[in-house]
This record gives structure tokens, C-alpha cells and sequence, in this order.
């Protein structure tokens, strides 16, 4: 008889994962006899009828755009016709590249793309008590609901008894094939007011699995400010090694110059095997030239639009394409603000049409005709999805909010998302919501469950078990595929 001694997961390179019983049962014991991730990976496939199927181990990467703020589907994605005036769209409706399938004039671009992904119009769930951004956002980005929510929605900061990102997971079950940074989180952090960063971090799988983060330098206003970007704003850890790394190597002054320092403060730092292959990332060819958009061609740049959404979105295709695992798009606005926002309480004819959506459309529509066209698609999932709708009627308050007649509040009853890439069905739509947007009336999708679709994209059971900062048994998610949404 073989037998483990120590404590539960006490012993394992990994401390946090710990071994289940369930685990041991899934995979007949075998894995006490060498067998690697992949090949434990590969079993508990076999022995779960859960996975496998449709869709099942496409993905390569994934690129997360996600609309903190929440949009207004009525306004972008599924308008309304023969409805209340103050129900109704401000902006016209436009045909799109499926017969039967209109947009908003707001969206031209991407009604003439929207034959390469899928439209999800029946996300919806129903929260509990008052739910506002941080809350919401937490949500979607772990596949979990916080045990602490204040009467405003608000949450506490960010805490290492966080359930992980869902980025955090896919990159510690599949890191990536080359050596490449393995998850990126920019233009700027997950925010609501002055909670920053909850949900968008490794939570209790610890900082070994946290995005390296790039938040440029310059205000949320600041359209130039991806042109600005330098490898040194890739932040390796908010720790005493990181900068005293950062100083010794004068990243920030010459990096090219910098080569012989960095190299030798490696050596001179007694440091592990993680932060090593970290250093090793951030001074390769690779890394420093996936961040340089300079060598993309001007046509190419304007193509997808010249501010902070568009080159992010160009961005990301030059990292999915130099192997990182997860990008992490967060629209570069607070979720609860103005200008360039999609938190509409005020002002949204102005805000939507000469803002937020001409950057959406320009941006979003590139990135899907460019992974289209080198060939990078087919194993990339792409969402692009916020934390809510907005309320179908105008000038009602559903979250404790003031809105103007002109301004919609938010709605987790029904709203849209879009997905496509790595054999998500092309030109099709997904659900259907009433007459009024107001709610589902087929196949509608909870947020959680976009998170088990990702990961059952990249052959990962979303029932997959994790162990927390308690070492008690979690699931990634609790939650099974939308297998409906592949081809």
C-alpha cells in the first residue's frame, strides 16, 4: 500500500491544491504513479461525462474584453422597435451581415463583422439584494458571488482569500506552450469608486498565478497613453524584489543598454525558479516586442482606432500571437464614472454616440477581422461582455442611483455579450430577449456559465477542483458549458 505522508497538500509543490478523495477517485490513483498535469487532465475527462464534446480543447488563448461600466444592449446590440418612447433608442436601427439581425447605427463596423461570432442576447441572472458594479464584476471574473456586500453594492478590497480570476485558473492548469508571459491584465485595473482590483487577481492560489499588469502611465482621458507604454510598466509583483530589480537594472531608462545589469542582478539575487523564468520573459526578444506597436504598419494602427481601447485591442492580438495564455482587456474607464463610461445613469445619447461606441465598434471589429485573417481565430476565444445591461426604461432608479430621462440604470436581467473564436459558431445568435429587452424569453445564460464555456474551451472540466485558502474543496465554477455556442 502506497501511502502520502504530511498533512493534506502539505507536501505538494503546490500547497493550496492539495488531493481529494474525489481526485483520487477520478483518476484511479494513478497520479501517485508520475502521471503529469495534462496526462490528470486527460483522465478526469474519461472519467467525467461533463467534458469533452463540442467544443471541448479549441482554445489556445483567450482575450477577455470586458465593458466594466455595464452597456445598454438597447442601445448598441438589440434595439427595440414599437416600443414606450422611453423604452426606445435614441438611434436608429442598421441591418448587419445576418438577414433578420439589426444594431444600432452606433455599431457600423461591427454589423458588417458580426458573421465571425456569436451574439449572446439572454445573459441574465438575478442577484442578491442590491448589486452594483464590484459586486457584479467579482462575479463574472471568479464565478463567485462575495460573502460581504455593503447596502451600496460596494465590496471590501481585494484579499488573498479571493476565489482566483478565472485567467489564474486556466494559467495554472495550462500554462503556456512557449516562454511567454503567461497572463496580462491592462489598460487599467477592475475599478468602482476606490475598490480597486477585486476580483482580478490569483485570490488564494497565490501571486504566482497573478497577471502581470500594464497600466500605463496618464488620466482615464489620456487617449495616447498605450504610445507611452515601456516593458518597465509591466509590473512583476507589488513586492520589495520587483523594485529593488527595477533600480538595479535601470529598466526605466534603456532597456536595450540595461541587458548586462539585469543579467547579472539575476545572478546577485539568490532568486527561485518563478522569478527567474519572470526576469527571463521580461528581457527576451519576445516579450519586449510583443509590447512594441510601433512595428505595426500606421494603416493598421488607425484601423483600430487611435486611443486607448483600440491599441489595447491590438494589443492583445500581438500577445495572443506571441503565445500568452489570457489577456485581460478592461476598458480603460472606472466602471462608475463619466465620460467615455458605459455607466449611463446621465447624459447617454452624447456619452454612447460620440464616445464609448464609435471606440467599441472601431476596435472590437478590427480585432475580430484581424485574428480572422491570420489565421488566429479559430484558437482564440474572444468575449467581449460587462457586468450588466442597463434598464430598458429610462429615468428610473433600479440600484439605489439617480438617472436622468436620459440615462439607464443597471439591469442583470437581460443583456447581451458577444463571443467568437476557437470553434464558436460564426454569424449566429444566441438567446432572445422580450419586446422590451427586459428579460429572456429563450435559452437564457448566467455570467457563470461564459466562465465554464472558457474553460471547457481549453479542455478544462469547470467542475475541476481547487483547493481555498482553508484547504477546503472548490470548484473552478459551479457551472456547466453552454456547448450550444460551439459549431
Amino acid at each position: 500500500m502506497i501511502r502520502i505522508p504530511g498533512e493534506l497538500g502539505k507536501d505538494l509543490c503546490d500547497r493550496h491544491l492539495g488531493m481529494t478523495r474525489r481526485d483520487l477517485l477520478r483518476i484511479g490513483g494513478s497520479g501517485l504513479l508520475g502521471l503529469s498535469l495534462g496526462g490528470v487532465l486527460k483522465l478526469q475527462s474519461v472519467a467525467n461525462p461533463s467534458t469533452g464534446g463540442r467544443g471541448w480543447n479549441k482554445a489556445k488563448s483567450v482575450i477577455m474584453i470586458y465593458l466594466q461600466g455595464g452597456p445598454s444592449h438597447l442601445d448598441l446590440w438589440d434595439p427595440k422597435d414599437n416600443v414606450p418612447d422611453n423604452v426606445k433608442s435614441a438611434f436608429s436601427s442598421i441591418p448587419t451581415k445576418l438577414p433578420g439581425v439589426q444594431f444600432t447605427e452606433l455599431l457600423p463596423k461591427l454589423a458588417k463583422v458580426n458573421d465571425k461570432f456569436t451574439m449572446i442576447r439572454s445573459m441574465s441572472y438575478t442577484p442578491n439584494g442590491l448589486f452594483n458594479h464590484t459586486a457584479a464584476i467579482y462575479q463574472i471574473m471568479t464565478g463567485y458571488t462575495t460573502d460581504k456586500v455593503s447596502p451600496s453594492g460596494q465590496l471590501e478590497p481585494p484579499s488573498p482569500k479571493d476565489f482566483p480570476n478565472f485567467g489564474s485558473n486556466i494559467i495554472r492548469l495550462k500554462p503556456p506552450e512557449v516562454p511567454m508571459l503567461p497572463f496580462v491584465q491592462f489598460p487599467r485595473p477592475l475599478q468602482e469608486s476606490n475598490v480597486v482590483g477585486k476580483g482580478g487577481n490569483a485570490g488564494f492560489l497565490g501571486k504566482a498565478f497573478d497577471p502581470y499588469t500594464l497600466f500605463p502611465d496618464g488620466d482615464d482621458m489620456d487617449m495616447g497613453k498605450m504610445d507611452k507604454i515601456k516593458i518597465d510598466d509591466l509590473n512583476l509583483r507589488p513586492d520589495m524584489f520587483a523594485a529593488r530589480l527595477e533600480r538595479r537594472a535601470s529598466l526605466r531608462n534603456d532597456i536595450s543598454d540595461a541587458m548586462p545589469e539585469i543579467e547579472k542582478a539575476v545572478e546577485t539575487y539568490n532568486l527561485d525558479d518563478y522569478y527567474k523564468k519572470a526576469m527571463s520573459l521580461i528581457v527576451s526578444g519576445r516579450a519586449r516586442e510583443a509590447f512594441d506597436l510601433n512595428q505595426e504598419p500606421d494603416k493598421l494602427r488607425d484601423r483600430y482606432g487611435r486611443n486607448t481601447f483600440g491599441q489595447s485591442c491590438l494589443l492583445a492580438r500581438r500577445l495572443v500571437e506571441a503565445g500568452t495564455r489570457v489577456v485581460e482587456l478592461i476598458w480603460p474607464k472606472v466602471a462608475n464614472s463619466d465620460n467615455h463610461s458605459w455607466d449611463v445613469h446621465v447624459g447617454l445619447n452624447d456619452r454612447m454616440k460620440k464616445q464609448s461606441a464609435p471606440m467599441l465598434d472601431t476596435g472590437l471589429s478590427a480585432l475580430f477581422e484581424d485574428l480572422d485573417q491570420r489565421g488566429l481565430l479559430s484558437e482564440t476565444i474572444v468575449v467581449a461582455i460587462g457586468e450588466f445591461g442597463r434598464s430598458p426604461q429610462k429615468g428610473v432608479s433600479t440600484s439605489g442611483n439617480g438617472n436622468d430621462a436620459n440615462g439607464r440604470d443597471h439591469w442583470p436581467y437581460c443583456y447581451t455579450s458577444v463571443i467568437g473564436g476557437a470553434g464558436i459558431k460564426r454569424g449566429y445568435v444566441h438567446g432572445k430577449s422580450d419586446k422590451t429587452g427586459s428579460a429572456p424569453v429563450e435559452d437564457p445564460v448566467h455570467p457563470i456559465e461564459i466562465l465554464a464555456t472558457i474553460y471547457h474551451s481549453f479542455g478544462i472540466d469547470p467542475e475541476t477542483i481547487v483547493m481555498n485558502h482553508l484547504n477546503q474543496p472548490r470548484e473552478l465554477v459551479k457551472a456547466k458549458a453552454v456547448t450550444k455556442l460551439f459549431a
